[in-house]
C-alpha cells in the first residue's frame, strides 16, 4: 500500500510529497510540529497536542493555519487513507513562502504537511519490559525550549551521540549540573521517599503531553509529584529512572552513562506507571468509539 500524505490541502503519495524550497521552515526552521499516538487507530490525547500547536503557533506568531476541527478532520482522513493501526502521525505547520529574509513576510499562507509511521507496538513493550540506557550529554539549546519548533538540531546531535553509545536516549544536562530533560523525552526520577519528581514546565523543557497524563495517572494512586530540576547525582543514585513521550510512553532506565540504577531491573512502580498508561491509551479509545 503507498503512502499518503497532506501537503496544504492536497493528499499525495509519499514519494511526491514536498514543500517550495523557500518554504521558511526549511531555510529557516520557522515552523513548528506535533506528532500524535495511534492507538488502535484512534489518536491519543488529541486535544491537548492540538491545544499545544496552538500554544506554539502563538508564541511564534503564526496564525493557525485551519481551525481545530478542521485539524481533527485531516489527522482522521490520514488514518484512514494510510490504514494506520498503531503508530504516529507527524504534522508541521511553517510560516509559509516567501524570499528568504528574516523578518516576517506580509501576507503568506502558513504551510501544512502531514506524515504517518507504522509502529508495532510489541516493539516498544519488549524495551520496557527490560528498561533503557540513557546517556548524559551537555544542554545548549536556546531558551524557549517550550515552542515545540522544528529547531531540534542539538537535540539531533545528543540523539545521535546516544546511539553512538548503544543508548535508547540522552538527557540533556544544563551548566550548573541539573537535568532538563531528554532529546525528545521527559526525564523522571523516583527519589528515596518514593516521589517522583521531573523539572517543572518552564521556558527550559516541553511541556509533555504524556507527561500531563503520567501526572495525572499517578495522583489517582496517591502517589506524590514534585516539579524541580534534578542534578546528575540525584538521577544516578534515585531509586528508579524512567522517560515519558508520545512514541515511548512511560519507559523505564535501567542505567545511566556506566552506572545501573537500583538493581538493574525497571522500579516496581515505574512498572505499575507503565501499565496504567496502557490501559489509558486504551480507556481513552473506548470512550472515543462509544461517543463520550
Amino acid at each position: 500500500m503507498s503512502r499518503i500524505a497532506y501537503v496544504n490541502g492536497r493528499y499525495v503519495n509519499h514519494r511526491d510529497a514536498c514543500v517550495h524550497i523557500e518554504d521558511r521552515g526549511y531555510q529557516l526552521s520557522d515552523a513548528v510540529y506535533e506528532v500524535v499516538t495511534v492507538c488502535e487507530g484512534r489518536v491519543v490525547d488529541r486535544t491537548g497536542h492540538l491545544a499545544r500547536l496552538e500554544r506554539s503557533l502563538k508564541e511564534l506568531r503564526i496564525p493557525m493555519p485551519m481551525s481545530r476541527r478542521v485539524f481533527e478532520l485531516v489527522i482522521d482522513q490520514m488514518i484512514r487513507r494510510n490504514r494506520l493501526r498503531n503508530g504516529l502521525v507527524y504534522f508541521q505547520v511553517s510560516r509559509g513562502v516567501a524570499p528568504r529574509d528574516h523578518a516576517f513576510p506580509a501576507n503568506i499562507r502558513p504551510s501544512v504537511v502531514m506524515t504517518v509511521k507504522h509502529i508495532d507496538p510489541r516493539i516498544g513493550r519488549e524495551k520496557g519490559e527490560k528498561g533503557v540506557k540513557v546517556i548524559t550529554y551537555p544542554d545548549k539549546r536556546w531558551l524557549r525550549r517550550d515552542i515545540k519548533t522544528v529547531g531540534l538540531l542539538w537535540n539531533v546531535l545528543a540523539k545521535q551521540a546516544a546511539r553512538e553509545a548503544g543508548a535508547y536516549e540522552a538527557f540533556l544536562v544544563d551548566e550548573d549540573g541539573f537535568v532538563t530533560e531528554g532529546s525528545s523525552t521527559n526525564a523522571w526520577i523516583v527519589d528515596e521517599d518514593g516521589n517522583l519528581v521531573t523539572r517543572q514546565a518552564d521556558d527550559l523543557i516541553l511541556r509533555g503531553i504524556t507527561r500531563l497524563a503520567v501526572m495525572e495517572l499517578a495522583r489517582e494512586q496517591g502517589i506524590e509529584i514534585v516539579e524541580r530540576p534534578f542534578t546528575v547525582e540525584e538521577l544516578k543514585n534515585a531509586r528508579g529512572v524512567f522517560l515519558t513521550s508520545s512514541n515511548s510512553f512511560v519507559m523505564p532506565v535501567v542505567q545511566v552513562d556506566d552506572t545501573v540504577i537500583g538493581n538493574g531491573k525497571p522500579l516496581e512502580m515505574i512498572e505499575r506507571l507503565r501499565s496504567l498508561y496502557y490501559a489509558y491509551m486504551q480507556q481513552e479509545q473506548a470512550e472515543k468509539a462509544a461517543g463520550f
